[in-house]
Order: C-alpha cells, then structure tokens, then sequence
C-alpha cells in the first residue's frame, strides 16, 4: 500500500543504512555482555544521526542510549544485539552448515531487532526536528537478553525512571502483538562440595559432589509433579567433577532456571528447589552453597498502550513479501517438521494455511496455545508502560534458536519484515507525542496494577552483572 504516514516515508528513505547495520551484526554475532563489536556498530549510527549518546549504562560495558529533541515526553525504543552459542549458519542456505563450526550465531534475529528499533528512532527524531516538534525520543541498545538479563539490572538502577513510554519490537513468524503472557524467572548456581577418595580401595572414604548433582536432579523431577502447571524447572551441570571415575568427586556444579506466571509464584518455588538441594546435600554428606546468577520479572500488560500499536500495525497492513520470499520460505520449511509447523499456527492462534509466510495481522485479542518464555523486558514493563509488537521475518514452523533462524537472517523477507515494523513503531511513537491523553492513559493503567502488586526488582541485593571469562 502507498505511505500514509510522512514518518513511513522517512522509514524507507533511511531502511538501506539500517538494513547494512543488521546485515553487519549478524556477521559478528557476540555473546551476551561481550557485544563490543556490536554496540559500537550501534553506536556510531546513532553518532551518525546526530543522537546525544549516554554509554555504558547501568555500568554495562555494551548498553547505550542515544536521544534526540527537546522537551516534552520522553518514549524509548529499545533494542538488543546479542547472538546465541553454537549456532553459526552460511545465511541463506537451507541446508545446516555453519560459518564457523561450534561458533555463535543470530538465532533469535536481535540483529534485526537492534536494527529496526534505531531506525523507527531515527525517523521519529527526523519527523520531530523537520516539524518543530516537542519530544524526546530515545533508543536504548540492550546486550545479554540472552541469559544476561540486561535489562533487569538497568531497571533496577534506575535506567528507565524518567521514561515516559517504552516500546519494542522482537521477529516472529506471525506479525501482530506479542501477547504479555511470560513466566519470571531466577537462574541459580548450586554447588556441591564433598570429598575425594580412591573409589575402589577407599570408597567409604569419598563423599560425591556429583551423586548430590544426580540426586538433586531425581528430587526435581518429583518436585514437577506438584507445581502449578504452568512453572517450568530445567537444568545443565557445568562441573561433573572430573573425568576420572575412579576418583570420588569433590565437586559438581548445576544451573538450575526456575519459572513461574509471577515473581511472587516464582521466588516460592526457589525455596522449594533449595530444599531439594540441601536434602540431596544431606543425603550424601556434602554441603551445598548456591548463588542467583540472574532474574526477570513477568512482562506486564498495559491494554491501552498494546492497542494503539496494533492500530498502527493494522494502518500499515501486512509486511508485503513477494514470490521470491515465499519460494526461499518454503525451501526453509522442508528443513522443518509437520509438528513444528503446526506448533506455530497453533502458538500464534490462527488457523493453519499453507502460506509459508505470514499474510495478515493476527487480530489483537487472539491467544494461541501459550508457548511461555522469559524476557528481560519483564522488569521494564513494571516501571513504565511497555507495549511489544512481532513481526514475520522468517518462515512459518521456523523453530527459535535454530539454524534455520540464523540461516534467514539476512533474506530479504526478514529485511521487508524489520522496515515494516520499524514503520509501526514509528507511527506509534508520534501518536503518543501528539496526545498526551493517550500517554496517561498507559500510565493511568500501570499505576493501577502497581496499586494491586507493587514492583520489587527479582535480583538479589548487591548482585551485579557477571560477566563471562
């Protein structure tokens, strides 16, 4: 369809600067917190569009916020830029082949969404200093989503405090909104410490680190039996103790990720997985210490604000992809399975169609079956009306972190996608600078739900940002 909005025009007037900005991310896709490459791609287009540039938020080496104009509200676009372990993929290829065998790879398209955040911020700033215009509009680059929780730190110190209205966007398969529906969640460390010995002419001796690792896990698996059904509890051992089995182990660490539907249900349920630990400690004569390493918050809802997004989404139409996107698509869906095609209709709440990209807005109040995560936009949400929208950049079925995500991240669908949205979020901001009234009503409604449930920050007192070696 033909612009209707002037902000759109200045959306497709800058998209080739933003397209090369995502295509250079994806080919240097770094971990969480280790995104320096990264935010200093991010960083010198925002010094190219004239933004004033904040860095090293929150003491996070790779976050930084860029703002431009003066006066009036303040509404952020946040984006992120972190990559995923082992899932480097040639692009374009619908065959597994890694760029780099074991290496990292864009299997969550943050480099898109990075990407079209700063672009619907930059042609915001545009439209606003070409009008005369009073606002403020901010993009925040966000690094370590991935298990880094960025975000919840930043909330806590007080990053987004004097925003008014915050916005994102994330590559889906369907294009619509990301319905606020996510589990909070704490990672933890436990470590076992017990004691070494010869296994076989002293095993009376020893006590096991990794017997604890093992009988905590059985502990576990009986304790999913009686939790809410919608709390999620999963694990990876990090230190079995040595490769020796004729040597006790001394040591063993496991990382346990704990989810509940709130922070309240969630921090309960910790408690119950400690006691699993100290009872599997005591069980085997060891100790058992233990450390959060990192914790989000549930998004919350803000109806009014989830509503004007999709009332740009829907101006705009579908992301209009052509015969050669839905060709390469359906090439990338013979990689998949029936199951994980249906999963997606089912998960997004449309009927199934043998379009191997998404043609339409899904409606606003449509719910599929909940296929629950968790994001580090949960804490943001808790501290400023956040509205999130998806958009389809990547065949339907495409399962997330995959090589097959990697591997669509530079087609031109999952560009046309990124501008798309880009224009949504574009549109959305002006409206709220336009109207104050819509501004209070979001906050209006966030002040009503912290009035029910006030916000506490999930992270424990003194915890900081860690880093990996």
């Amino acid at each position: 369809m033909p612009n209707e909005k002037p902000v759109w025009d200045i959306v497709d007037q800058k998209k080739p600067a933003f397209i090369e900005l995502s295509d250079r991310v994806w080919d240097s896709p770094e971990l969480q917190y280790r995104e320096h490459a990264c935010v200093g791609m991010h960083r010198q287009m925002l010094e190219a569009e004239g933004f004033r540039i904040v860095d090293r938020l929150a003491g996070i080496e790779t976050a930084v916020m860029g703002e431009a104009g003066e006066g009036g509200p303040v509404i952020a676009i946040l984006g992120e830029y972190d990559a995923l372990p082992g899932l480097s993929q040639v692009a374009g290829l619908d065959e597994q082949k890694p760029v780099k065998p074991g290496g990292n790879g864009h299997g969550c398209g943050h480099n898109l969404l990075g990407a079209g955040a700063l672009l619907a911020a930059s042609a915001v700033k545009d439209f606003l200093a070409a009008n005369n215009l009073p606002g403020r509009i901010r993009y925040y680059g966000c690094p370590a989503e991935e298990g880094g929780a960025a975000k919840t730190f930043m909330t806590r110190d007080g990053v987004f405090d004097d925003v008014d209205i915050a916005l994102s966007w994330h590559p889906t398969a369907f294009s619509g909104i990301i319905p606020p529906l996510t589990l909070a969640v704490t990672m933890m460390d436990f470590h076992f410490k017990g004691r070494a010995a010869h296994a076989a002419v002293s095993p009376h001796l020893g006590r096991s680190a990794l017997d604890a690792v093992e009988l905590m896990s059985v502990g576990v698996n009986y304790l999913r039996e009686h939790v809410p059904q919608d709390c999620r509890i999963h694990y990876a051992v990090l230190d079995s103790g040595g490769m020796a089995p004729n040597v006790v182990q001394a040591q063993a660490r496991v990382r346990y990720s704990i989810r509940a539907l709130t922070t309240p249900d969630m921090q309960a349920l910790v408690e119950r997985v400690k006691a699993v630990a100290e009872g599997a400690a005591t069980m085997t004569g060891t100790g058992v210490e233990w450390n959060v390493v990192t914790a989000m918050s549930e998004v919350l809802d803000n109806p009014p604000l989830y509503a004007l997004l999709h009332r740009n989404m829907m101006e705009l139409g579908p992301t209009p992809f052509d015969d050669a996107d839905r060709e390469f698509a359906r090439r990338m869906q013979a990689t998949m399975t029936a199951d994980d095609i249906e999963a997606a209709h089912l998960a997004a709440g449309v009927p199934r169609a043998d379009a191997p990209l998404c043609d339409t807005i899904v409606p606003l109040e449509t719910r599929g079956v909940p296929m629950l995560g968790s994001t580090d936009l949960g804490d943001v949400s808790w501290v400023v009306p956040f509205a999130q929208a998806g958009s389809a950049t990547y065949a339907i079925g495409t399962p997330g972190h995959s090589w097959q995500l990697t591997a669509q991240g530079k087609s031109p669908a999952a560009h046309k996608g990124m501008v798309h949205v880009a224009k949504a979020l574009a549109g959305t901001a002006l409206d709220l600078f336009a109207d104050d009234q819509l501004i209070e009503t979001a906050k209006r409604d966030l002040s009503e739900r912290l009035a029910r449930t006030p916000y506490k920050s999930p992270l424990p007192e003194g915890l900081e940002p860690q880093v990996p070696a």
